[in-house]
């Protein structure tokens, strides 16, 4: 004990008293810097976790979560008074809502109206059950988890330092932490699981279990029910041929459906971290079906799912095999000297890289291009930089040593865990709670359907782009020996980014204009990077925003865009296939499926697309 009246002492310096509350902040503060092999507590729950069967199926950092939560702490204890006055108010109004939820019961059981609670924003569809209302024990419980929550997540933002990436990552774990601990998602506090479990007998619990078993048996979490599909037949059948087939690609021509189409073909350039049918799903919400109902030749990149025995295929491979390659063909084919490429996500990525290649050489292969939200510079990448640092790809890149290839599950999971809610937790309550089967859903069944990442590429592309942000810097990637500048392409450009997206923030996609040399039209659709694109105009839903003052890059800033746009309701596809019409030529014959060079060789959708990783 210290003369200053029981303070603590350390290393034989006494803290005065009046100072207690600074001497445990820094001693916190001195502990948090600390590397978590070296927090017992967090390595402690870290060995647990990677014991516990059920990290098979629910990707949770809880070691992660445990560090926001100690972080989030220390900040409270830095300002006690502030500390105690946030916890009376939360107190306070806890208890306003419980005394609210059992006066609403009472009011209820003598028939009385009952006031309705409103909360701002759309209903939280977790709490859908009729006891979550009516029940004063439920009621009260959703209230106090809601306040909470509220609670946790405020606290972040208000007490928030000057590192936005460690913040970023904070509020990332806390919202995983947040969402995990919802009372829906267990049983005894889940009233329609347990409704359920006596409507059955008990067998809702069983079927359950088996549910549990049975994923924790292929290590993920089932979200959709993979036997209601089959590509070909349900998904991904938009008549067409593969008229080349390597290594890497198989590439589809689709049989036109117009008699007369454009002379200059598209070609499509999907990501290959997921497989190309998201843009081909069923017959009603088909990318490609539209497409070639407008009048335009299509040609597909459907990447090959690599495995170990391709882990010294390199990024110059893919885009040497992949759209070099592709646009031969195609030309080939139609007999077009030009070709108007799509580049999506990722595929943008590398479509932008290839335009700057052949720029390099003074080559011109392509026409206007698009990229559909599609990141070039990766100073800003949302919440995904959560996964990303330089122990974490080192720790990949020792995974892809060992296997030749980065298994698909890791990406699936990462992705999953940027939609916690959706992705996650409303299957464990489906699955496991209610003992149900997974919902038939195409859109759900297309993430699932996972790929993996061939070795050099997959490391080249992370370190050039999410690590190092180097397709910013002027000569500082290359190509077959090509310095790579952005500032290099040219002509007209069109480019898509998605409102909410959580993978490509739109402000990000928006930049194309500002680190090209091109001309560009960029559009911004409501929703996120997924269901913003996969909107087919004929549901009439969404709405988009374009900005016809003229190049997107003569802005100064996004949010200038965004303030002089036009909102318009709708799909932004026809937008985009007026913008194409005018940039395809005339119309013409259709040309024929295949030539004598490049015949087909089977029905679309191929081989490589049914390639599982299981």
């Amino acid at each position: 004990m210290s003369e200053s009246g029981g303070t603590p002492a350390t290393s034989g310096h006494s803290v005065p008293s009046g100072a207690w509350w600074e001497w445990l902040r820094r001693g916190l503060e001195e502990q948090a810097r600390s590397a978590a092999v070296r927090d017992p507590l967090i390595s402690a729950v870290e060995a647990a976790w990677k014991a516990n069967p059920l990290q098979r199926v629910l990707p949770i950092n809880w070691a992660e979560v445990v560090w926001a939560l100690q972080k989030l702490w220390l900040r409270e204890m830095s300002d006690p008074g502030r500390a105690m006055q946030r916890a009376v108010d939360y107190n306070l109004r806890s208890w306003s809502a419980a005394v609210e939820s059992w006066n609403a019961a009472v009011s209820r059981a003598w028939g009385l109206p009952v006031p309705e609670q409103r909360r701002e924003g759309r209903p939280d569809r977790r709490f859908s059950a009729p006891e979550w209302e009516e029940n004063p024990y439920y009621r009260t419980l959703k209230e106090t988890y809601l306040l909470a929550s509220e609670y946790l997540m405020r606290e972040a933002e208000e007490t928030a330092g000057e590192d936005e990436e460690e913040e970023r990552r904070l509020r990332f774990h806390l919202r995983q932490f947040v969402e995990a601990m919802a009372p829906v998602n267990f049983l005894l506090t889940n009233p329609a699981a347990l409704r359920r479990a006596m409507q059955t007998g008990g067998a809702s619990l069983a079927d359950g279990v088996r549910n549990l078993l049975e994923d924790i048996r292929r290590g993920r979490l089932s979200m959709t029910d993979m036997t209601a599909f089959e590509l070909g037949r349900d998904l991904a059948t938009t008549p067409g041929k593969v008229v080349y087939r390597s290594r890497l690609i198989e590439l589809i021509q689709y049989e036109p459906r117009t008699e007369k189409v454009r002379e200059v073909p598209l070609l499509w350039i999907p990501p290959w971290i997921n497989k190309y049918y998201i843009l081909d799903l069923r017959p009603e919400n088909s990318f490609v079906r539209y497409m070639l109902e407008q009048g335009f030749t299509l040609f597909m990149i459907s990447w090959k799912n690599p495995d170990a025995s391709m882990e010294d295929t390199t990024f110059e491979d893919y885009m040497n095999e992949g759209p070099l390659k592709a646009a031969e063909v195609a030309r080939e084919i139609t007999g077009s000297e030009a070709v108007n490429p799509m580049g999506y996500c990722i595929g943008g990525t590398l479509l932008a890289m290839t335009l700057a290649y052949l720029e390099a050489g003074g080559e011109n292969r392509f026409g206007p291009a698009t990229f559909i939200v599609s990141l070039l510079d990766f100073s800003d990448v949302g919440d995904t930089s959560v996964f990303i640092d330089e122990p974490q790809i080192d720790f990949i890149e020792q995974q892809m040593m060992e296997r030749g290839y980065l298994e698909g599950r890791a990406l699936y999971n990462m992705f999953n865990l940027l939609r916690p809610t959706d992705l996650i937790w409303s299957s464990v309550v489906n699955n496991y709670l209610m003992g149900q089967k997974p919902p038939a859903f195409d859109l759900l069944y297309w993430n699932s359907d996972s790929t993996r990442m061939a070795r050099a590429a997959h490391s080249f592309y992370l370190r050039n782009t999410y690590l190092e942000n180097n397709l910013v810097k002027p000569g500082k990637v290359r190509l077959g020996g090509r310095p790579i500048d952005l500032r290099r392409i040219s002509g007209e450009v069109y480019a898509v980014g998605a409102e909410k997206d959580h993978i490509v923030p739109w402000r990000s996609a928006w930049k194309v204009g500002k680190l090209t040399g091109a001309r560009v039209r960029f559009v911004l659709a409501s929703s996120g990077h997924v269901a913003g694109i996969i909107n087919p105009p004929a549901k009439g839903k969404g709405k988009h925003w374009v900005n016809e003052g003229g190049d997107a890059g003569d802005f100064e800033t996004a949010e200038e865009w965004r303030e002089r746009a036009a909102e318009r309701e709708g799909s932004w596809w026809t937008d985009w296939a007026r913008w194409l019409a005018e940039r395809c030529g005339g119309e013409t014959d259709p040309p024929p499926m295949g030539s004598e060079k490049y015949p087909p060789i089977e029905d679309a959708p191929g081989t490589y697309v049914r390639e599982r990783d299981e």
